[in-house]
Parts: C-alpha cells; sequence; structure tokens
C-alpha cells in the first residue's frame, strides 16, 4: 500500500501558476471491495531563477524634466509560486534616481524609476544603472538588467565669452581687411542649442559699422574704412553672441581699439658742441652736449634717436672689490689627500685696467700659513696638508682682495674650514681596561633573579656624530642565555635567574660596533663568578695553589743532594738557615709596614684590587694583600667603601686564611722562584 514517487516532480511544468498545486487518484482494495479517494499536494521549491526580458533596457530623459518624474521599467517574471516568487527590486547607488516598487492587484510586483534630482547633462551625459530583482526564497535568487540613460539637452545655457573686454591696437591708414581683434565665445549646450552667431549690438554706432566689420561665424573682427588718428584716437565697439536655440541665449562683450600714430614727420635734431671725454667723477650738471630737437608727430612718433654722439669717460678707482659672498663655508672630510683646491674665492672690480686687477692674500698667514695656501691671481684656496676632524674641527681665516689702482681698495672675505668626521676611529673601551693582562672578574650571588645589573662596560668613540654611537652585543658567552648586555649602555644583566646548577665561573666577550660607514668594532672580555660574598671567591682559589707550590721543587733539591752529595748537607743546612732568617726579618718588616698604610702595598706583596670603577656591587668592594709565601702570612681585607669607588676612609682588618695565593681582580706581581 506504499505510494512511491515514480518520476521526477517539477511543479511548474503541472501547474504553472496555479497555487495550491495538486494530483488526485484512486485507489481499489481487493477482498474486500474497496474504493478509496486521494490527493497529493505539489510544494513548491525556489528552483527557478527571476529572469528579465532583456538583458538592458535604455531610456532617454531630457535634462529639463523636474524632480518627481517617473519611468516604468520592465518587469522579471519567476514561475515559482509563494514566497519564493518575485518579491522585490533594487536598484544601484546613485545621485538621481530612487526607486519605487508597486504591487499589483494579483500580488506581483512591479518597478519605475522616480528623478529625486534634476539631471545637468553638461555635469554628466550619461548614467549607467543595475537594476536587480529578487524572489523570496533563502537563500533568494536573483536577476540583473543594466539600465542605460542618455541625458537629452535642453537650452539651459547661455553663451559665455572668453573675456569681458578685449584690447587691441591697429595703426592709421592700415588696409581694408586686416585682422583687429578674434572674440570667441561658447555655450555648454549641444546641437543648435550650443552653435552660436556673432554681431554687433544694437547701440553700435554707424560710424563704427562703416569702420569695422564682425565675421559672424567665427568673430573676428577687421578694418574696413579708412582710420584717422587725428580724428578718432580710440574706439569701443559693442558685440554679442546668440545661440540657436528656440529662446536664444544672448552674451555682451566690448572691444577697445586703439589707433596707433602713423610716424609721417621727420624730427630736427641741431647739435651745437660735445665735451669729451669726461672723468666718472664729474660733477653733476656739468656740460657734456649742446644740442636742440623737434618732431611733430605724437607719442613714440615724437621720440627722436639723434645721431650717436660719443663721449668718452674716464676710470677713476672708485669702487672697492665686490665679492659674490662675504663668507664662505667650505666642508672638507678628515684625512684629505694634501696640495687639493678646496675654494675659489670670487670677487670683481668693475673700474677699468690696473684699477680692476684683483689679487688675493691670505690675512694672518703665520697661523694657519702651514695648512693653506691661495692663489695670488685667481683666489684659490688650497689646502697643503691632511686635516684631523679629531685634532680641530674648524678653521677660521680672512682673505683680502685688493686691486691695483694707485690709492689700492681692499674687501675682506671671511673663509670657514669644517673638517667633518670619517668614521676613522674604532670604539674605545674604558672598562675593562684593554691594556692590562689583568683579567677583571665581578661577582654575582647565587639565585640573584634576572633584571640585575652585573657590570658595565665603559666605551667612547673619538668620531662625532653617527659615526660616534656605539652598540653593544653579547658575542661570545659561558652560558648565553644567563646574561644580556644593554644595546646603547653596555650594562650587563641577569637575563634570568641564577640557579644552582650554573656553572661558578662565566666569561662573556662583548662586541662594541660603531654606526659609521664602514662599521669599526673591538671586544671587551668580563669575567663573573657566582658566589655569596669575596670570601668564598677566596676559598675556591686555593684549590689550585698547590699546583703553584715553591716547596715542592725544595724537597725534589734536598732528595737529590742527600742520595747525591752526603758531604754537602753541611752546607745546605746553613744555607737553609740563612734563607729562613732572611725571611722571617722580611715578614715582620712588611707587618709593620702594612700596620702603617691602608693603601700601598710596600716591598715584594702582591697586590691584588677588587675595587672596580663602580660597577661591582658594594658589598664586594674589597682590597686584598698577600704575601709571596700565602700559606703562612695574614690576608688583610678593606671594608666596604662610603662614598666613593676607591673608599677614602676604609678600615682594614685581619683575618687568617692559610693557603689563599690567588687572583680575584687582576694577576698577582709574581710567582717565587723555587730558591726563594
Amino acid at each position: 500500500g506504499a505510494l512511491l514517487v515514480n518520476e521526477r516532480i517539477d511543479r511548474e511544468e503541472l501547474c504553472g501558476a496555479l497555487s495550491p498545486c495538486s494530483l488526485s487518484f484512486e485507489i481499489v482494495v481487493e477482498n474486500p471491495l474497496e474504493l478509496y479517494s486521494g490527493t497529493v499536494e505539489i510544494q513548491d521549491i525556489n528552483d527557478n531563477d527571476p529572469v528579465f526580458p532583456s538583458s538592458q533596457a535604455r531610456l532617454e530623459i531630457s535634462e529639463s524634466v523636474a524632480a518627481g518624474a517617473r519611468f516604468p521599467l520592465e518587469s522579471a517574471q519567476d514561475p515559482d509560486v509563494g514566497i519564493n516568487s518575485l518579491q522585490t527590486y533594487q536598484l544601484s547607488a546613485n545621485p538621481n534616481f530612487a526607486l519605487d516598487v508597486q504591487t499589483r492587484v494579483d500580488g506581483s510586483k512591479y518597478a519605475e524609476l522616480v528623478l529625486e534630482k534634476e539631471l545637468d547633462r553638461e555635469e554628466q551625459r550619461e548614467l549607467n544603472l543595475v537594476l536587480t530583482a529578487l524572489d523570496g526564497g533563502s537563500p533568494p535568487r536573483s536577476a540583473h538588467v543594466q539600465i542605460h540613460i542618455d541625458v537629452v539637452d535642453a537650452n539651459d545655457n547661455a553663451p559665455v565669452f572668453n573675456q569681458s573686454t578685449y584690447k587691441a591696437s591697429v595703426r592709421e591708414n592700415t588696409p581694408s581687411g586686416t585682422l583687429v581683434a578674434r572674440i570667441s565665445a561658447y555655450d555648454l549646450d549641444d546641437g543648435p542649442n550650443g552653435d552660436i552667431i556673432y554681431s554687433f549690438s544694437s547701440h553700435t554706432p554707424a560710424k563704427v559699422r562703416e569702420l569695422f566689420a564682425l565675421d559672424s561665424a567665427t568673430g573676428e573682427l577687421r578694418v574696413k574704412g579708412q582710420l584717422d588718428y587725428e580724428e578718432t584716437k580710440l574706439y569701443e565697439i559693442y558685440l554679442q553672441a546668440k545661440d540657436k536655440g528656440a529662446v536664444p541665449g544672448v552674451a555682451h562683450c566690448k572691444v577697445l581699439v586703439e589707433v596707433v600714430d602713423v610716424n609721417d614727420n621727420a624730427p630736427d635734431v641741431t647739435v651745437t658742441s660735445v665735451y669729451s671725454p669726461v672723468p666718472e667723477d664729474a660733477a653733476p650738471g656739468t656740460v657734456v652736449a649742446l644740442l636742440s630737437v623737434t618732431d611733430l608727430d605724437s607719442h613714440d612718433n615724437g621720440l627722436v634717436n639723434l645721431k650717436h654722439i660719443l663721449v668718452q669717460v674716464s676710470d677713476v678707482n672708485d669702487n672697492a672689490p665686490r665679492s659674490s659672498q662675504d663668507s664662505y663655508d667650505v666642508y672638507v672630510p678628515e684625512n684629505n689627500m694634501p696640495g687639493i683646491p678646496i675654494l675659489n674665492v670670487s670677487a670683481t672690480d668693475p673700474d677699468l685696467g690696473r684699477n680692476a686687477h684683483l689679487s688675493y692674500t691670505l690675512l694672518g698667514d703665520t697661523t694657519f700659513g702651514h695648512l693653506f695656501s691661495i692663489n695670488r691671481d685667481n683666489g684659490t684656496l688650497y689646502l697643503l696638508t691632511s686635516l684631523d676632524h679629531e685634532d680641530q674641527v674648524e678653521f677660521n681665516m680672512m682673505v683680502q682682495v685688493q686691486d691695483g689702482g694707485f690709492t689700492p681698495l681692499a674687501t675682506n672675505v671671511s673663509v670657514s674650514v669644517f673638517v667633518t668626521d670619517l668614521n676613522d676611529n674604532a670604539p674605545t673601551v674604558l672598562y675593562p681596561h684593554p691594556n692590562t693582562t689583568a683579567t677583571y672578574t665581578d661577582v654575582v650571588a647565587p639565585g640573584t633573579p634576572a633584571g640585575h645589573m652585573v657590570t658595565k662596560v665603559v666605551a667612547v668613540d673619538a668620531d662625532a656624530g653617527y659615526n660616534a654611537w656605539i652598540s653593544y652585543t653579547l658575542l661570545q658567552a659561558t652560558d648565553p642565555s644567563l646574561f644580556s648586555v644593554g644595546l646603547h649602555n653596555g650594562e650587563i644583566f641577569t637575563a634570568r635567574q641564577l640557579r644552582e646548577d650554573d656553572a661558578p665561573e662565566h666569561t662573556l666577550v662583548i662586541l662594541l660596533k660603531d654606526h659609521g660607514e664602514p662599521v669599526l668594532s673591538t671586544s671587551a672580555t668580563i669575567s663573573i663568578s657566582v658566589a655569596e660574598t669575596v670570601k668564598e671567591v677566596l676559598t675556591d682559589l686555593t684549590d689550585v695553589a698547590p699546583a703553584n707550590d715553591p716547596r715542592r721543587h725544595v724537597t725534589f733539591y734536598l732528595i737529590l743532594a742527600v742520595i747525591l752529595v752526603s758531604a754537602a748537607f753541611f752546607i745546605t743546612m746553613l744555607s737553609v738557615g740563612i734563607f729562613k732568617c732572611y725571611k722571617w726579618r722580611q715578614s715582620r718588616e712588611l707587618y709593620n709596614s702594612s700596620r702603617s698604610t691602608t693603601y700601598r702595598t710596600p716591598g715584594p706583596f702582591n697586590h691584588i684590587d677588587a675595587v672596580r670603577g663602580g660597577f661591582t656591587p658594594p658589598s664586594f668592594y674589597h682590597q686584598v694583600y698577600l704575601t709571596t709565601d700565602s700559606r703562612q702570612s695574614d690576608l688583610l681585607c678593606k671594608k666596604p667603601f662610603t662614598s666613593s669607588p676607591l673608599g677614602s676612609r676604609q678600615g682594614t682588618i685581619r683575618n687568617g686564611e692559610p693557603g689563599l695565593y690567588h687572583q680575584i681582580v687582576g694577576t698577582a706581581s709574581r710567582l717565587p722562584t723555587p730558591a726563594e
């Protein structure tokens, strides 16, 4: 009794626009025989797109159409029904039109364009819009049509002249047909509405129309009659431009035509006397020539060019040399080649001959004579030696320019020579000091947290500016993860907290680079010990003392002496006794002298200085004095300082720690010889 679909069902093919769409059938049941009727309703799905009759629509709308005008558009069709049928329209964004969607009695939709802003063909000749039809499916289906709108011209623009007033000049007696002026107007409209006709204005005098002709198409104003300067010197002509619209637009302009006088009268010149030569310092009012000139013409025609009168003017040295500049700034890179020209002092003298001959000298020659020289004839300044920016940055001198007159005149020009820096100096390490064999050791306590400053690398660069900027980089480290260095200040910090399994000794190699071109660099080596106090460091150092124990050699010599020369026993014992007495006396002298001063190591003491320029934590500032026989002598340590890295007032304590002969910061003076 199952009812199955036998083939694909197309609701639009079965029922078209009819809704609801249903199919009726009958079923026969046997035993007992019964007849049943049934109906299947075919429900619509959104399986059809809206369709426009054509892909493009074209409209022609006049620019004179008022806002609010409506223009029906072709409707789209969607064979689906209900919510899946065509539901609305959308219009692409534009400044002129809006879309009004209307509903017919049968529920179908149609759209109309509504003009919201009036069109202007001169602004935009055509518009392209996109109309979109959407059904109500989910997701909705759509169709598009291109709407092309041509804006039809209306005579809404009057002609406009390029300028309101034109000016022209024409000589009297000019032949007929000579072009006087060309006027020009434009009209933004198209077709007949934009075609222009030129003509005289209605109030133009008849006399002007007799003397001038106007081309109605080109706007060319030409001479028509005989112009006479003596009769009229200036004509004021009014012209107009009209378009060919039904209601033509009109524009007006004015042309001013000046009639130029023709030179038809010869001048009359009379020369009485000429005085030549004349010295240039002659007093004003000195008579040079007597002459008279007359011309009956007007304006330029009455101006007379004489027969040339030559007057010789004798020169007087009344002008000092003039330099193109009062001062010169010259920039010379250091390490220059000797003998190169660096400047040409330019000067002129408006006088003539000897009075204009210039010579150049360098004032104060005793100051910079060994560095600079100047060519006496052409003012070229030469650099005689190689300059060093680090030695001197600026040289100021005075150049005197003098003419060759009998009473010479001179001008002084200041010259400043600036030595520009080159990157010729590598960074110099001040701390730790690079010119010593000592190894500087800094101490940091176990468990020190991250960010703790341990020490600092101090360096300078003799160059200037960007060449002297120093950057610090950790080049090599025993444990690269434990310490970091400040890029610009050289401060060495703990990058993480110190752990118990960290190595007790660390060596850091810091790379110092400047920012010059080419880059110059140097390096500094820092040693860091992990210890609670200086005492722990000293205790650790005792482990290696037996390796340098001089008595090992003494024992060897004694055994060798007993085995080889028994007879020498007496001599050996005598030598040992003398040596012990000498050492005892020396120890007494050193002990007495060490109690009298806390800052100097007298005699053969080995001096180990742990005071480190203010970069080691204050609790580790000590000074240690050890004798050559460290296993038997006392250890003298200075207490922590109070105000300065060197500690002007430090107490002295005595601490007997046998077996301490090792380097703390720096190195011991020397090791004892086997004989000692």
